[in-house]
């Protein structure tokens, strides 16, 4: 068994891909329109595992946007995503300057959630040993859940 792909179903194509590709650095993979179904699907793939996604279509999120309007609840129970990064503040700078809130700061070097406009969370872990606690990060409070 392998991991392929986690489904998220989005409200506004353009606003979660902002956050998932411009925010949060993930790269478009594949784009699937399907008029007679009145969907679309956006696969994407964190900066490290592309070239796996190319090669063997995995691992990734896949976008879905149902064209009609439709209202979705519940992300929070969906759980998580994760992924790991090279520099958990750089990262949390990034999301920042795209507007991003942080509700958990990588207060520890090690540790950072945020979410998306869907309401999911997203699990950020810094990869390797943590990084040494700064400010503001080491000051930061929560904010909301996470």
């Amino acid at each position: 068994m392998k991991f392929l792909h986690t489904m998220v179903r989005v409200r506004d194509l353009e606003e979660s891909l902002s956050f998932y590709r411009d925010a949060l650095g993930l790269e478009e993979m594949e784009r699937h329109e399907a008029p007679a179904g009145r969907f679309t699907l956006v696969f994407l793939a964190a900066p490290q595992d592309s070239e796996a996604a190319r090669a063997v279509r995995s691992p990734m999120i896949e976008l879905t946007h149902n064209w009609d309007a439709e209202t979705y609840s519940g992300g929070r129970n969906f759980g998580h995503i994760a992924f790991a990064v090279d520099d958990i503040y750089a990262t949390c700078r990034r999301l920042l300057d795209h507007g991003v809130v942080l509700h958990r700061p990588p207060r520890d070097g090690k540790m950072a959630f945020v979410r998306s406009p869907d309401d999911i969370s997203v699990e950020l872990l810094q990869t390797g040993a943590p990084l040494q606690a700064q400010e503001p990060w080491a000051s930061m409070p929560n904010i909301g859940s996470w």
